[in-house]
């Protein structure tokens, strides 16, 4: 018997015009096999071995029950249950060969995205972890959004998952990436957007755009599977042998990564680059708010004697003139601003990406210094009014009575 290979090669020798012995000589077989070969106008069948008995074949029962009672049921616990003393490996095998037929059919649906009808987000992280301000890597979130119709993306990297930095990195893309906005933006159950329901600020930021966020339901991969393959094309394509020093290093060469090379390389799908798509994508979209939505805001707090406020484990001072009177805390990725009652600026930092930080203004350190000399050499205030003093006769009076003297 000739394999497929051979079979293909004796019937182009033969078109080239050689002999059935010269054939043979080439491909190695006998006059008759060449003869056979032409004269079948269709490649060889091979009919399947017969499958040999292998050390799973006694298992195997017990291991269908336990599948049809539980389809997801892992390969591990179920060789504890049926007492599998071999390979893990081979058995994982030969599980995963028959758990299919215990498995309920998951179709999807092949989908149509619309130009500047959605923007799928999602974060992803680096392998090792990225540099903070101090250069300490840490596993910092990367915001991707890419516009579903063009495949066209970006991306910033944040100090957190919070709902104020997540809803920062979206403007931010939005404003300077996008310059538009979808009909809506499409993010999994992300804590800092929501689990249940969206959170309120999001909300609120859904609101201001004049958009929908969308959040998709578990086990829905295929939902998002744009950004998803995003995320799949940096791990192997960005962040590989790359080195950063800081946070603003790391946005700078994911700036120029999807300028350069993400955005206009040819997409296998669309057979164009993103950035030549996107033209149609954003004609879909609506212009941004003539506006910044509000985001970053915390509600008044009362200003401790210590003058500093806390933002993400880290201690930022403020004026120590607005002690024990409420502030107002508003942050966005680049820095910290409080404000007193009256809105007024009381503190500007930029915002620090290392953890347990304390930040203090040497002004307010100043001031703090001098508000304390003030309070030890200023005498202590007399009173406004005079303190009667009390009358001491009433004592003798009592300890004087006859009743006292009778007793003694």
């Amino acid at each position: 018997m000739i394999s497929l290979d051979q079979w293909a090669q004796i019937r182009f020798l033969r078109g080239q015009g050689l002999s059935i012995r010269k054939i043979a000589e080439e491909v190695g077989c006998a006059k008759k096999t060449v003869e056979r070969a032409l004269a079948s106008e269709s490649p060889p069948e091979y009919s399947p071995r017969p499958a040999r008995p292998t050390s799973f074949d006694a298992y195997e029962p017990a291991v269908r029950a336990l599948l049809a009672e539980s389809p997801r049921l892992n390969a591990k616990v179920i060789a504890q249950r049926v007492g599998w003393e071999g390979s893990e490996s081979w058995f994982r095998k030969n599980v995963a060969k028959i758990r299919p037929e215990y498995l309920p059919p998951d179709p999807v649906d092949t989908l149509d995205h619309l130009p500047g009808h959605e923007i799928q987000c999602d974060l992803t992280f680096a392998p090792g972890g990225l540099p903070d301000d101090t250069g300490a890597f840490r596993k910092l979130p990367v915001l991707v959004m890419v516009a579903a119709h063009s495949r066209f993306a970006g991306a910033r990297i944040l100090p957190s998952r919070t709902t104020d930095d997540l809803l920062a990195g979206m403007w931010d893309l939005l404003e300077h990436t996008f310059t538009g906005v979808p009909t809506r933006l499409v993010w999994d159950r992300e804590s800092g957007i929501g689990r249940a329901r969206l959170c309120e600020p999001v909300i609120a930021f859904a609101g201001a755009l004049g958009c929908k966020i969308v959040q998709t339901p578990p086990r829905d991969p295929e939902s998002k599977g744009v950004v998803e393959r995003t995320n799949g094309y940096m791990k192997t394509s960005f962040f590989p042998a790359r080195r950063f020093t800081s946070p603003k290093d790391v946005q700078a060469q994911l700036d120029d990564w999807f300028t350069t090379v993400a955005n206009v390389r040819t997409h296998a799908v669309l057979k164009t680059s993103p950035a030549e798509a996107f033209a149609t994508d954003r004609a879909g979209m609506r212009p941004l708010p003539p506006y910044t939505p509000t985001f970053g805001t915390r509600p008044a707090v009362r200003l401790p004697r210590n003058y500093y406020v806390t933002v993400d484990t880290n201690h930022y001072s403020v004026d120590p003139a607005y002690v024990d009177r409420l502030v107002t805390v508003h942050t966005t990725l680049h820095q910290v601003i409080l404000t007193g009652p009256g809105g007024e600026t009381i503190a500007s930092h930029q915002t620090i990406w290392a953890q347990s930080r304390t930040i203090t203004d040497p002004a307010h350190q100043a001031a703090a210094k001098a508000m304390r000399q003030q309070r030890a050499t200023t005498p202590a205030p007399k009173p406004s009014f005079d303190i009667a003093a009390a009358d001491l006769t009433v004592y003798d009076r009592i300890t004087s009575s006859p009743a006292k003297r009778t007793t003694a």
